[in-house]
């Protein structure tokens, strides 16, 4: 998903003055028959940045596809802005959407594209700008990620972190409202994990935006996130700040704070005994 300016006044524009962006209400979704989230409840506040943590297989990155309106929730409401985000038309959610930046865990940039151009993709895209403006606004985004001078260099030339600083750089390039990061640490060294920490705080602080991250690394969202919402058996377990949950009576929670590997999320899949597989009675 790529943010954009919108140039057309549609039910997508602000509609609530609340200190939350996004709100969730008793949000329920199922597929296949497999319930994700029951009665799922929590709020995105404004300007700030929040954690969404959980085991694997809780359903992190599906709750940002509902938030985005990728998939629509069995029952309940999410409301962006005071929009019920499952209810607007098409053209509605694609403005919608003009609104909110998605950091993708891999970068995602287009690899016949150098830098340059994969920054200014989004907008020669969604904007009827002249070409000297667009240049500016490339160059001060990848200025503001460090990397002007890569400009010229293709995806193929960058390093994990580089890639990733790039596609912040394509990300705020129509300046949205919400920053949506999904598993930005993934695959970084610690240098390359401290920048994007920074300039995650440091866009969140500097533009007034509200980030969203979703992420397993706790180490790092203690520092970085504002609020965190820890998602266990399709509802909120805990929420407030990290440093606060390392000693959270929910044993879920404890264990995934503290990185526990005993606890009610098992090491082994299941499977049939084990003595008995060995000696051929079990398949």
């Amino acid at each position: 998903m790529v943010s954009a300016v919108s140039t057309h006044a549609s039910p997508a524009q602000p509609a609530a003055d609340s200190e939350s962006l996004i709100e969730i209400r008793d949000m329920s979704y199922s597929v296949g028959g497999r319930s994700i989230f029951s009665g799922l409840n929590l709020s995105i506040p404004r300007g700030r940045i929040t954690a969404l943590m959980g085991p694997s297989g809780t359903g992190k990155t599906t709750l940002l596809r509902l938030m985005t309106g990728q998939l629509k929730p069995t029952s309940g409401q999410i409301l962006f802005d005071g929009i019920d985000v499952s209810a607007l038309k098409t053209r509605e959610l694609y403005a919608l959407r003009r609104r909110m930046g998605m950091l993708f865990q891999n970068g995602a940039l287009l690899t016949d594209m150098d830098v340059f151009e994969n920054v200014a993709f989004p907008l020669r895209e969604h904007t009827d700008l002249p070409e000297p403006l667009i240049r500016n606004i490339v160059l001060t985004k990848l200025q503001a990620v460090g990397l002007r001078g890569a400009a010229r260099l293709m995806p193929s030339e960058l390093s994990g972190g580089m890639n990733r600083r790039v596609a912040l750089a394509r990300t705020m390039a129509t300046d949205p409202e919400v920053l949506i990061y999904d598993e930005p640490f993934t695959g970084l060294d610690p240098i390359s994990m401290g920048m994007i920490v920074r300039l995650v705080r440091h866009m969140n602080n500097a533009l007034g935006i509200t980030s969203i991250v979703v992420s397993h690394d706790v180490k790092e969202l203690s520092e970085l996130s504002d609020t965190s919402y820890i998602i266990a058996g399709g509802k909120v377990a805990a929420s407030g700040e990290l440093k606060d949950l390392k000693g959270h009576q929910s044993d879920i929670v404890n264990q995934f704070v503290n990185g526990l590997p005993d606890g009610p999320v098992p090491f082994h899949y299941p499977a049939a005994d084990y003595y008995q597989q060995l000696l051929g009675t079990e398949a």
